[in-house]
C-alpha cells in the first residue's frame, strides 16, 4: 500500500483487485511499470470501505490536515481525531484533562474542509460552554465562527439564528419546543456532539427525549436522523451499568431495541432481593462491548501530556452574586476615588469578592449567605470525572465547612475529609495516612489551602480543583505541589473554579506568578465586573 498525497490517492498492489473495484465505484485500475495497481481516491468513505475488506488504509487526516492551533497536537489526540472523522457515530470515553475537546474540533476541522459536515452543534455542560468549548476555538480556530447559545429564550433565538460555524449550547438549553424547532429546521446542521454525556443515561427524562429527537429525528415530522454524531464522557457509567443504557439508545437505538431497558438491565445486573440490583461480574465487559465503536485514553496512558495540566471552569454567578460583586466595586471605588490602590485596601476587596463568589460575605453583623449552588453541582461534576483521587481546596472557612457536608451526603462520610485549622494534628495525620492508601475508602480530602504543610506528600490524588481563587502566589504553589512531587506516577490535573472576570484574572496571575497589585488595578479599572 502506497499513498499519494500528490493525487490522493491509496495505490494497491493486489492479487484479486476486483474484490476493491467492486467494492469501491471511485477506484481504478492503473498500469506502472508494467504492473496493474488499484488506485482508490484517499476519502473518508472509500477508506471506510478499505478497512472494512481488510486493509488497513491510514485516515485522511492523517496525510493532509495541518492541525491549527497554539499548541501541536499529542499523539493520543491526534489518534482521537483520526477515529472521529472515521466513525460517523462514536464514543469518546478518554478521561478528564486528557484533550477531549481540541480532539474533536480538529476532526471537525477537517471534515468541514473535506466538505463532509458543514454545522456542528456541541450540547455541554454550562460550566465548560465558555470556557473549554469557547476559548479552545477562539484561540486555535480563528477561521471558525462560533456562537455561545445562552440566556433568555429571546437571545437563544436570536443566536441561532445567526449563520455560524459552530453553535454551543448547555444541556438545558433547547428544553422548549421553540428552540427544539429552530434546530431540527437547520438543515446544514451535520454534526452533533453530546459532551459529559452520562447525563443522559436516563431515557425517560425531558432531557434525553429532546436531544433524541435532534439526533435521531422525528418519523412522524419526516425529519431524518443525523449521520454524524460523537458523544463524550469519562465517566458513562458513574452510578451502575445501566447507566450506559440510555446514551446507547441515544447513539445507536439498534443496539438496545430489542427489550428495552428490562432486557438491558438483565444483561448487566442481577436482581438481589425485591428491590436490589448488582452489578454482573462480566458488567463491564458488556458495556463496553456494546458501547462501540469507541476509543479511550486514560490520563496515566497519555505520556506525551505535560506532568501537570490546567483546567478552567465556569460556575454561572446567581443574579444575587452579580449584584453583590458590583455594589462592592461601586462601593470601593467611590471610597477610594482619585487614591493609590493600596496593597491593603486591595486585598480587601480582592477578598470579598471572593467570599462572594464562594456564596458567603463576611461583615460587622457576621456571615451573610448568598448560595452558591452551581459551584458546589460542579465540584461534584468534577469528582464524578476524576479518574482517582481528589484534593478540593477552598480558601474560606464557612464554603469548607459547607461543601464537605453536602460532599459527604452526597458520596459517603468515610469517602470525605475535612482539613482545616480547627482539625487537629492527630486527625490531620489520620486523614493523610488514609488518603495516601490506595485501597482506603477516603477519595475525596475537603481542605483550607493554608493548612497543607510544605513537605506533604498526598501522590494517590492526581486531581486538585479550586473552589476558587486565593491571592498568595506562594501558597497557590505550593498546595498544587501536594500531588505534583516525587512519588506521582500520574499525568496531574488542577481546575481552577471561576465564576466572574475577577476570579479568571486571579488564576492567571497565580499561574503567571504575576503579582497581585495588577489584578486589583483592572478589577477597579473595569466598569463592570461579570
Amino acid at each position: 500500500m502506497i499513498i499519494s498525497p500528490r493525487h490522493r490517492q491509496v495505490i494497491l498492489n493486489l492479487k484479486n483487485p476486483n474484490r476493491v473495484l467492486q467494492a469501491i465505484p471511485s477506484a481504478r485500475l492503473i498500469s506502472w511499470k508494467g504492473q496493474q495497481l488499484v488506485a482508490v481516491p484517499h476519502r473518508m468513505e472509500e477508506t471506510r470501505v478499505l478497512r472494512n475488506i481488510g486493509l488497513n488504509a491510514p485516515a485522511p487526516i492523517e496525510q493532509y490536515y495541518n492541525w491549527p492551533g497554539r499548541h501541536t497536537p499529542f499523539e493520543h489526540q491526534k489518534i482521537t481525531s483520526s477515529f472521529l472523522t472515521m466513525n460517523p457515530r462514536a464514543f469518546v470515553l478518554s478521561g478528564l484533562g486528557t484533550g477531549k475537546t481540541l480532539s474533536v474540533l480538529w476532526a471537525y476541522d477537517f471534515l468541514r474542509q473535506m466538505e463532509v459536515v458543514r454545522k456542528m452543534l456541541v450540547v455541554s455542560p454550562l460550566s465548560t460552554l465558555e470556557r473549554a468549548w469557547g476559548d479552545e476555538i477562539y484561540m486555535n480556530f480563528p477561521h471558525l465562527d462560533f456562537h455561545v447559545v445562552h440566556g433568555t429564550r429571546e437571545k437563544r433565538h436570536k443566536l441561532l439564528k445567526r449563520d455560524v460555524d459552530i453553535y454551543i449550547i448547555n444541556h438545558d438549553g433547547f428544553n422548549n419546543m421553540d428552540t427544539l424547532k429552530l434546530m431540527a429546521e437547520m438543515d446544514d446542521l451535520d454534526l452533533v456532539v453530546g459532551d459529559e454525556c452520562a447525563i443522559y443515561r436516563n431515557a425517560q427524562t425531558v432531557r434525553w427525549k429532546m436531544i433524541n429527537s435532534i439526533v435521531n429525528g422525528n418519523r412522524k415530522t419526516g425529519r431524518q436522523p443525523k449521520e454524524w454524531v460523537w458523544l463524550l464522557s469519562g465517566t458513562p457509567t458513574p452510578n451502575a451499568p445501566t447507566d450506559a443504557y440510555g446514551q446507547l439508545k441515544l447513539l445507536m437505538p439498534g443496539k438496545v431495541h430489542e427489550g428495552g431497558f428490562q432486557r438491558f438491565r438483565e444483561l448487566v445486573m442481577f436482581q438481589q432481593g425485591p428491590f436490589k440490583w448488582v452489578p454482573r461480574l462480566s458488567a463491564s465487559k458488556t458495556v463496553a462491548a456494546m458501547m462501540q465503536p469507541a476509543i479511550r485514553f486514560a490520563r496515566e496512558d497519555c505520556l506525551d501530556l505535560p506532568p501537570t495540566t490546567f483546567a478552567t471552569r465556569h460556575a454561572q454567578l446567581t443574579p444575587d452574586q452579580q449584584r453583590a460583586m458590583r455594589s462592592m466595586i461601586n462601593t470601593y471605588r467611590a471610597e477610594h476615588e482619585g487614591q493609590q490602590i493600596s496593597a491593603v485596601n486591595g486585598a480587601v476587596l480582592l477578598n470579598k469578592l471572593i467570599q462572594i463568589g464562594c456564596g458567603v460575605a463576611y461583615g460587622v453583623t457576621g456571615e451573610v449567605h448568598i448560595p452558591a449552588t452551581s459551584r458546589i453541582d460542579l465540584v461534584k461534576e468534577i469528582i464524578d470525572e476524576a479518574e482517582g483521587k481528589v484534593l478540593v481546596f477552598v480558601p474560606l472557612t464557612a464554603p469548607l465547612t459547607h461543601l464537605h457536608s453536602v460532599l459527604s451526603t452526597t458520596y459517603t462520610p468515610e469517602a470525605v475529609g475535612l482539613v482545616y485549622g480547627d482539625t487537629t494534628p492527630s486527625k490531620r495525620n489520620e486523614l493523610f495516612r488514609d488518603f495516601q492508601m490506595a485501597n482506603s475508602p477516603l477519595r475525596v480530602l475537603v481542605a483550607n489551602p493554608g493548612t497543607l504543610s510544605h513537605g506533604l506528600t498526598l501522590t494517590q490524588a492526581n486531581t486538585i480543583i479550586w473552589y476558587a481563587p486565593i491571592h498568595s502566589n506562594e501558597i497557590y504553589q505550593q498546595a498544587n505541589g501536594r500531588i505534583v512531587r516525587p512519588g506521582q506516577r500520574l499525568n496531574t490535573l488542577v481546575v481552577n473554579i471561576e465564576g466572574s472576570q475577577t476570579e479568571r484574572d486571579v488564576y492567571d496571575a497565580l499561574q503567571g506568578k504575576q503579582r497581585m497589585q495588577d489584578v486589583l488595578l483592572n478589577i477597579v479599572k473595569e466598569k463592570n465586573d461579570d
